[in-house]
């Protein structure tokens, strides 16, 4: 048994989301226990920056560097408030800050992915050894970095007797299909890729509309006053990177602001209300998650689960309902595993595998398009006394 802390902020920047975890067994073969969760936000200067840098604005080589302690710092304080009250950790995985991920194309088939938040120096400061740095290795051998959690969603949420489909809602939407554990080389059949955009554009959406002042559609209240434009969801859907062939993976590079800019150029001439925006954005959501299942999984699954700030916005969930019927959608909370800390679950079950006697490979390459299995992961070990 090892106590472990995972870290993880993802393409929404919203936070840092903290979950310690008692992790027993080996492989695939895990009981992961969370003993606490909790969201931890960016100090306003830092997550500041990380937009600018996200959103191309120029930085010095001093400036990141000085971002990338900035970070390291914070997410060292988030692992050390998490552990308060708790059972001490002796592992900490670490996802970083993503500031920009190039997935391998034709014309450029070397990938490129950049996080921020120094693993050594979390290490250093937590007196914690400290995994980080997950995607580069999957990169190195040809994969897309991207999605890193199917290997995680098949220990701990494939379902002995059925396939299930789980949906991550983050800023960007990404889906591992399972099918079922008791089927013939089940694990060969493990799926995963990014569906494009969870929140992000609706988050984006919101703070356009509020001048900044509110950050997202609480329970999505807001959209479920409005009327989707099906012509703009319709129009929207026929963005390249949808019908892509899986493994495919994005990010805030291609739905990010200047995406949302021409989404609100579109909607000039259709005289929406707000609302309407937001539910047409919130549509888009829906309807590419399902545009993904249809076109490329093997068969619509019989469940869905959702995970991520997503699976809070009750707008968001029913039109998945509706999108995705027959199948039945609900939460990872219903099956055991939180819905807002599996994706941090998931980086310290990553370092759990990285920091084993023999190392466990976190990726699949069916899924990313790797050309091997790899353990995942920069082991750091601390070399500093910890600051408290």
């Amino acid at each position: 048994m090892v106590i472990v802390v995972g870290l993880m902020s993802g393409t929404s920047i919203d936070g840092i989301d903290a979950a310690l975890v008692e992790v027993t067994g080996r492989d695939l073969d895990l009981k992961v226990r969370l003993l606490a969760g909790e969201t931890y936000a960016y100090r306003p200067a830092t997550r500041a920056q990380i937009l600018a840098v996200c959103n191309g604005e120029p930085q010095s080589a001093a400036m990141i560097a000085q971002l990338d302690d900035a970070i390291a710092h914070e997410f060292a304080d988030a692992a050390q408030r998490i552990q308060q009250g708790q059972p001490p950790a002796t592992l900490l995985g670490s996802h970083g800050q993503t500031i920009f991920h190039q997935p391998p194309t034709a014309r450029c088939p070397a990938g490129y992915t950049w996080q921020l938040g120094r693993g050594d120096l979390i290490a250093n400061l937590t007196g914690i050894p400290t995994a980080s740095n997950f995607r580069g290795a999957d990169v190195a051998a040809g994969g897309q970095g991207a999605p890193l959690v199917p290997r995680v969603d098949a220990a701990l949420l494939a379902a002995a007797d059925h396939d299930r489909a789980v949906q991550n809602l983050g800023g960007i939407g990404n889906v591992t299909y399972l099918p079922p554990r008791q089927s013939l080389d089940w694990l060969a059949g493990v799926r995963g890729w990014d569906t494009g955009p969870g929140n992000m554009l609706i988050d984006l959406a919101v703070q356009r509309l509020t001048n900044g002042c509110q950050t997202y559609d609480r329970d999505g209240a807001w959209a479920a006053r409005g009327t989707p434009c099906q012509s703009l969801v319709e129009q929207w859907l026929q963005q390249d990177f949808f019908w892509q062939l899986p493994p495919k993976s994005t990010g805030r590079e291609l739905f990010g602001s200047a995406y949302l800019e021409r989404c609100w150029q579109d909607a000039q001439t259709e005289a929406l209300s707000p609302a309407d925006w937001l539910a047409t954005l919130t549509e888009l959501t829906a309807a590419s998650v399902a545009l993904n299942y249809r076109e490329f999984l093997p068969r619509l699954p019989q469940e869905v689960l959702l995970c991520g700030g997503g699976s809070r916005n009750r707008y968001l969930c029913d039109r998945l309902q509706v999108q995705l019927a027959p199948a039945t959608v609900r939460t990872t909370d219903c099956v055991g595993v939180s819905a807002a800390f599996k994706e941090a679950i998931a980086f310290a079950v990553l370092a759990y595998w990285r920091a084993a006697a023999v190392p466990v490979p976190g990726n699949l390459p069916a899924v990313t398009g790797a050309c091997q299995a790899l353990p995942l992961g920069d082991l750091h070990q601390p070399r500093l006394l910890a600051r408290a």
